[in-house]
């Protein structure tokens, strides 16, 4: 009998974390980044502290448990969504999905770098594939670096992607037991979304509230709730179904949807070479960490 309810969590996450580059951009037409991104995990945090109450579940976790989800919470939240969003003010979504789908290449390579994992010959030719993309990217568009704007928002995009593999990387280290996740979320959404809301009024030059439209208020509400929250649950929940290997094939999707929907919806340019930077990206990407698993129906019981 087909599981329908997996079925539906499969394609809420596919296709709300392909939104979010798109949505984020968006938002940060009118609202400062730092404000977007604060603003979008404090309000998930306040969704999250709702939930906890229903379910009879909060509870004060401990300074030792504390100190790890504030570790994890800067390194995913405050680094790599906040640099995220910071650099989609001036990098078109398009880029910046097909940019952080590079992250798995720096997640491979730390691992390497604390012996988590083997160096194989299959993972470089996955390498030399997505730095050959990424090269095929800015070859022709080379003198847009000149502008120092664009430039420091590539920057940030790399230090984003940067900040998301070291918190992949230390949860792998620690190997430390996930507990009560929602409760987890709640305490890694309030420490970010206070702290980036502190570096919006620090570093934003005009966060005038009466400029922000509600296009732009629309899209970081629909990023707290649905890219901050609910794909979450269903992500969680399709974990519980199939293996956490079948589950990343949706890395790739999220990637393809988010640089369709920026051009149909945002009228970004995708040229022919972007679209090949793309294909040896993802390929590249997908050869390292590519699993027999992947392909096989299996659940977790």
């Amino acid at each position: 009998m087909k599981d329908y309810k997996l079925t539906f969590a499969v394609l809420t996450v596919a296709i709300v974390w392909g939104t979010t580059f798109l949505s984020i951009r968006v938002a940060v037409e009118t609202i400062p980044a730092w404000f977007v991104a604060g603003i979008r995990q404090f309000l998930a945090a306040i969704i999250m502290f709702l939930i906890l109450l229903y379910r009879k579940e909060f509870k004060w976790i401990g300074w030792e448990k504390l100190k790890y989800q504030l570790i994890f919470s800067s390194l995913m939240l405050i680094i790599a969504n906040g640099m995220t969003t910071v650099a989609e003010e001036e990098v078109t979504s398009s880029l910046t999905s097909l940019i952080s789908a590079c992250s798995p290449i720096l997640v491979f390579l730390g691992s390497l770098a604390f012996g988590l994992q083997k160096f194989h010959a299959r993972a470089f030719i996955g390498i030399i594939l997505s730095f050959s993309g990424i090269v095929f990217i800015f070859w022709d568009g080379i003198h847009d670096l000149k502008n120092p704007d664009y430039a420091l928002g590539i920057l940030f995009l790399f230090i984003a992607i940067a900040g998301w593999a070291s918190g992949t990387i230390f949860t792998k280290k620690m190997n430390i037991q996930s507990g009560n996740i929602f409760l987890n979320l709640f305490y890694q959404f309030l420490f970010a979304g206070i702290v980036q809301i502190i570096f919006a009024f620090l570093l934003s030059e005009n966060y005038n509230f009466e400029n922000w439209s509600l296009k732009s208020i629309s899209a970081m509400l629909y990023l707290a709730v649905f890219g901050s929250v609910a794909a979450f649950f269903a992500f969680h929940y399709a974990l519980t179904k199939i293996s956490p290997v079948q589950i990343s094939i949706l890395a790739y999707i999220n990637t393809l949807i988010s640089i369709f929907l920026s051009w149909l919806i945002l009228n970004e340019e995708i040229s022919i070479k972007f679209i090949i930077a793309a294909i040896l990206i993802i390929l590249g990407v997908f050869i390292i960490n590519y699993n027999p698993q992947m392909f096989k129906k299996q659940k977790i019981e």
